[in-house]
């Protein structure tokens, strides 16, 4: 019995030292399987993650181009352009909302013209767009607004800056031409001096082809070769910088509007080879200071009935005074630089309204003005009568005063005042002789005061606007 318990314990305790070496054994090898499997397919099963994420990441690259392609072609298809001309402000587009390009809103600054400018914060970084260059209906061309990467497809984009001058008038016409292009000059003198590499212009809409020649060598005197751009093909033309102007220079503020004047007064002279010194404080070989006065007719429509007569009076009055000279030009037989000539060696200048007084522009300031006016203006011409009234005072001369003939035909319907005015717009000018004796005699003894008195200060400062006013 002893023996065979004896027998159970050495077998019970075999068994269990088996056990345990079993299981011993059974862990080693699981470990070292582990080992040898993750030494073995490590890097093949990496890879194979790898692959399968570069796989992932390609077909997510695909599927982002594809989703860029399909979103560009949107954009493209989106852009909308809308009529240059909007007939629903044709009421209202001297007076208050423009009817050119309608749908957007000016940048105002303070004392400076109105403007719109692209790409920008307020187009929200978008190109200004036209398409059609219809010359006849200002509702046949239109604009949009496009992200570069997105332009229309066909669109012509067109580098460097663009000025597109809107105006209810013309280019044409010195007056009202160089009523619309002066903000740019504004607007190049706050900007570093930047210039245009072509023009764009649009009047009511229309697309025009040309400036007038007096308007284009003022600007190519200020920003060198003018382009007139004419959209050779029909296809939408988009620029990678443009400015726009479409309020002409209500809202500049008079001292702006000094600075341009004096700037353009002195690029013209610049560019017709006049220079000059000395003037202001000229004398004749007797010592007594010079006045130059210029009577600057004109022929046809607002010309004087009886222009000898009118001579005579302004030349007596003349030889009354020691140092005045007295010289008759034609306005329409002068180049443009004989006219930048002949008004920056004048001090007064006398002239019947019209388009030929712009170029007082070209006089120094302080320099005085005369206008004369055919019958019916003062009843029936409104507030635009004083346009050179208030281009004087925009560039510093003296506006001297006016005449109006008070002699002449009757209009024939009185109550109709715009048929009155077309009735009396282009008549002749008379004259009195009293009273043109009169007023020139005091604008002469105004003028040799003066003279004298800068003389006697010494303040006759050589070029004293010119020497601050190129500065672009």
């Amino acid at each position: 019995m002893k023996m065979e318990h004896h027998l159970k314990l050495c077998t019970r305790s075999k068994n269990k030292f088996l056990t345990t070496k079993f299981i011993s054994i059974f862990f080693f090898t699981l470990f070292l399987f582990v080992i040898l499997f993750h030494i073995q397919y490590s890097y093949p099963f990496d890879f194979f993650l790898s692959a399968r994420s570069q796989r992932c990441a390609f077909r997510s690259q695909e599927n982002y181009s594809d989703v860029k392609e399909t979103m560009t072609a949107k954009l493209k298809d989106s852009v909308t352009f809308l009529p240059l001309q909007d007939l629903r402000f044709r009421e209202t587009a001297t007076t208050g909302h423009t009817w050119f390009m309608s749908s957007l809103n000016d940048t105002h600054e303070e004392n400076e013209a109105e403007h719109l400018y692209f790409p920008s914060k307020a187009s929200k970084g978008r190109l200004l767009c036209f398409k059609g260059r219809d010359t006849k209906d200002g509702t046949k061309n239109s604009y949009a607004l496009a992200w570069r990467e997105s332009l229309p497809d066909s669109a012509i984009l067109l580098e460097g800056l663009t000025f597109v001058s809107y105006t209810y008038y013309d280019h044409h016409n010195l007056w009202h031409g160089l009523s619309a292009v002066a903000p740019f000059v504004r607007w190049s003198m706050k900007n570093k001096c930047l210039k245009p590499a072509r023009w764009v212009l649009f009047h009511w809409g229309e697309l025009r082809l040309r400036m007038g020649s007096w308007v284009q060598q003022l600007m190519q005197a200020n920003f060198g070769k003018v382009k007139v751009e004419g959209f050779d093909r029909d296809v939408p033309y988009c620029f990678e910088k443009a400015v726009v102007m479409r309020h002409e220079t209500s809202q500049m503020g008079q001292e702006n509007k000094l600075k341009v004047f004096d700037l353009l007064r002195c690029k013209a002279r610049s560019y017709c080879g006049i220079n000059p010194a000395g003037k202001g404080r000229e004398i004749n070989e007797n010592g007594f200071s010079i006045i130059r006065l210029t009577l600057l007719m004109r022929r046809g429509s607002r010309s004087f009935k009886n222009a000898p007569a009118v001579t005579d009076i302004f030349a007596k009055e003349c030889a009354r005074v020691k140092g005045c000279i007295l010289q008759v030009v034609q306005s329409d037989d002068l180049s443009f630089c004989d006219q930048v000539k002949v008004l920056t060696n004048t001090d007064i200048v006398a002239s019947p309204c019209g388009a030929q007084l712009t170029n007082m522009l070209f006089m120094d300031r302080e320099s005085s003005v005369m206008e004369f006016y055919p019958k019916g203006w003062l009843e029936y011409a409104g507030s635009g009568q004083y346009a050179y009234h208030w281009m004087a005072n925009q560039s510093g001369m003296k506006h001297q005063g006016a005449w109006w003939d008070p002699m002449g035909k009757e209009c024939p319907s009185p109550k109709d005042r715009l048929q009155c005015f077309l009735f009396h717009k282009d008549g002749m000018v008379g004259h009195n002789e009293t009273y043109f004796t009169e007023w020139v005699r005091r604008v002469i003894d105004h003028v040799r005061l003066i003279k004298l008195e800068q003389a006697s200060a010494n303040q006759a400062n050589e070029q004293q606007y010119d020497s601050k006013a190129c500065i672009c």
